[in-house]
């Protein structure tokens, strides 16, 4: 078995949710600390203006289809001012329907996420964003916990170490739902 054999596959013995295509009024495109200075950083395997790019493709998408776009984003808690760059990427905020403030690596912890996408009827999420194993994981993690089924657009995500994306992508994500590259995610006719 090599890294990529688990692509394409749904965790936990679940149907993937692509299966029969993504029902938009079910579904919310999780996009997960697209902030200037997170896509700045050296991240592997995808440069962050190639996972940007990705990521806004798939927001369009979900657009089109009528399925909201919820961007998360990290607020440092204790500082009197955030780093220089901890704003969304503008194409980011200007896509997404929601923004939901996190102050740890996870986006449900100590947030509104959970409700927001439970009052949008969300059931299933299609993931994307930086770090791949930080702030994606720890978001994908919770919300496995919390019931919602999972896609992962392993091409619009990175980590800060190629290993580390790889690590999470072939071995966790499998385990907690379905991974896809970003071309395959597609809504139901």
């Amino acid at each position: 078995m090599n890294p990529h054999d688990h692509h394409g596959r749904s965790g936990a013995g679940r149907e993937s949710p692509l299966g029969a295509g993504l029902d938009p009024a079910r579904t919310a495109l999780v996009l997960v600390d697209l902030m200037d200075r997170m896509v700045a950083l050296p991240l592997a395997p995808h440069p962050g203006p190639r996972v940007v790019a990705a990521a806004l493709g798939l927001a369009r998408a979900f657009r089109a289809a009528g399925a909201p776009v919820v961007a998360v984003l990290a607020r440092r808690a204790g500082v009197p001012e955030q780093p220089p760059g901890s704003d969304l990427v503008p194409e980011v905020a200007e896509a997404a329907d929601l923004v939901v403030v996190k102050h740890g690596i996870g986006g449900f912890h100590g947030t509104e996420l959970r409700e927001r996408l439970a009052a949008r009827g969300a059931d299933t999420l299609v993931m994307a964003g930086v770090a791949t194993n930080l702030g994606v994981e720890s978001t994908a993690r919770s919300a496995a916990d919390l019931g919602f089924r999972l896609v992962f657009a392993h091409d619009a995500m990175s980590g800060l170490t190629a290993p580390e994306h790889e690590a999470s992508v072939s071995l966790d994500f499998p385990r907690l739902g379905t991974v896809v590259a970003a071309a395959d995610v597609r809504f139901a006719s």
